[in-house]
């Protein structure tokens, strides 16, 4: 039985000293998924592991399977009043911020890898998403809160950016020959591009919100006979891998498609779906465990000698300049303050997505896919270990951070010493306090901070009155209820 036994072994160990030592390093602030992909890293060929592993299409599967249980996860626990308030700015950095992330992130990469422009833009499709288990992950063991704005926009664009993502990356694999894919004229490769896009979002979109709706429907009667979480936690992570297998194998983007299912399951049955939770958190850390083991082992260090320090500027190039950009560029139209921005384009953290997606042009036989896929681990690394790090501190830093309920001086300094009645005129607060009378003085408080805002209010939020400043304390079904005044010292 060693040839069972002693593989075992040597794989939960692994596991079990890489958790172990991610629950160390938390403390720290060294990120969990760091732990893992660089604990696979010691134990392949380089390390002190020794152990030799090129498995490429393994990595790939498990790759694609710990993916889809992670977004389905990040459904199940996406609420639909969150899923409102975030949805317009996610889906726009989901899409255009992808691509425009990808197009400065390639012209990094002619600059400093020598790359022509077509490889080039196939890295920065590779790298241009952010990853939804890096996100899910490390806002919640941050040790912050965020406005609802701010989290609700991280986490839905992590769970839908990765069809963009995975359509540009295919798209230009095709277009480069590495797939085999020759179209006879320019016109015809257009087409064919666009027949792929709609398929891609089409069928992700049909089949995500078909079944999810039917799964609900299901789940209220099973549940009503006395199922176990744990067995109902299985019936949802078997229901949602088959919901993203069979969107890909019709053409469409089982990432989008099995995050959508959990996001109508979880909402639609939500009392069946409460007692899961657990367990699907459970699974999705072994999904994430074994991703970052795994294409950690993949990794030879020893190769990525000469590609070290160009990774490393278009590292930068991505982080510094072209994730910012494609930031700004896309909530502009939505009024973010310019804090909440700079918070949001700070957290674009890269994890195994851009690993795993490289592994595509070393699947299809692209021409240098060994330095493509060398780029974009030197990418996650440097990703993981400066913004992974530093969210908890970029969160307080930038004032997006919510205050911790028990500490009474953070929270008077959030949301300010005295509160008012939501519903009195602000003329009244203004002939009370001495302060000038603004336009349309005559509205409630509550009307007048939301039209001041123009955009759907979140706690936290506020806007100046004179010289002093008002904050949104609550809000309830989308209406402020609660308000705070913060008078000048």
């Amino acid at each position: 039985m060693d040839f069972v036994n002693v593989p075992l072994l040597a794989a939960a160990g692994l596991v079990f000293f890489s958790v172990l030592a991610g629950l160390f390093s938390a403390r720290i602030g060294f990120s969990f998924l760091l732990v893992f992909l660089l604990a696979g890293v010691l134990a392949g060929e380089d390390g002190p592991g020794g152990y030799q592993f090129n498995d490429i299409r393994l990595s790939f599967w498990v790759g694609n399977l710990a993916l889809a249980i992670i977004l389905l996860d990040g459904g199940l626990r996406t609420a639909f009043s969150t899923f409102r308030t975030g949805l317009k700015p996610a889906s726009l950095l989901a899409s255009v911020g992808v691509v425009v992330c990808a197009v400065i992130t390639a012209a990094a990469a002619v600059l400093f890898l020598g790359l022509d422009w077509g490889t080039a833009l196939l890295l920065g499709a590779i790298v241009g998403s952010t990853d939804a288990a890096a996100v899910f992950a490390l806002l919640t063991r941050s040790g912050v809160t965020l406005n609802e704005r701010v989290a609700a926009t991280l986490e839905i664009e992590s769970g839908v950016n990765d069809p963009m993502a995975v359509y540009l990356t295919l798209t230009l694999i095709a277009l480069l020959g590495g797939a085999g894919v020759v179209a006879s004229n320019e016109g015809a490769a257009w087409l064919t591009i666009a027949r792929s896009f709609a398929e891609q979002f089409g069928w992700g979109a049909l089949m995500g919100t078909a079944t999810g709706f039917a799964m609900a429907w299901l789940l209220r009667r099973v549940a009503a006979r006395d199922t176990g979480g744990g067995i109902l936690a299985l019936l949802i992570g078997a229901a949602g891998l088959s919901v993203f297998a069979a969107t890909g194998w019709l053409g469409g983007s089982g990432f989008l498609a099995v995050y959508l299912f959990g996001l109508i399951v979880a909402n639609r049955a939500a009392e069946a779906v409460a007692p899961t939770l657990a367990a699907m958190d459970g699974y999705a850390w072994l999904a994430q465990a074994g991703m970052f083991l795994l294409l950690g082992l993949l990794v030879t260090p020893s190769n990525l000698a000469e590609s070290w320090l160009p990774g490393l500027a278009v590292a930068a190039v991505l982080i510094v300049l072209a994730r910012p950009v494609a930031v700004w560029v896309c909530l502009w139209p939505f009024r973010f303050s310019a804090q909440e921005t700079w918070f949001i384009s700070w957290v674009g953290l890269r994890g195994a997505v851009p690993i795993v997606l490289a592994l595509f042009p070393l699947l299809a036989g692209v021409p240098q896919a060994a330095l493509l896929f060398n780029v974009a681990f030197v990418v996650v690394l440097v990703s993981l270990l400066t913004q992974g790090t530093t969210i908890g501190w970029a969160a307080r830093k930038l004032g997006v951070a919510l205050p911790d309920p028990g500490n009474e001086l953070a929270v008077r300094a959030v949301f300010r010493d005295f509160a008012l009645d939501p519903l009195l005129p602000v003329e009244q607060v203004c002939d009370f306090y001495g302060l000038p009378a603004p336009a349309q003085a005559g509205l409630p408080l509550a009307e007048w901070i939301a039209v001041s805002l123009r955009r759907p209010p979140v706690v936290g939020d506020s806007v100046p009155l004179g010289a002093a400043t008002l904050v949104v304390r609550d809000v309830r079904d989308g209406r402020i209820s609660a308000v705070g005044l913060g008078l000048p010292d």
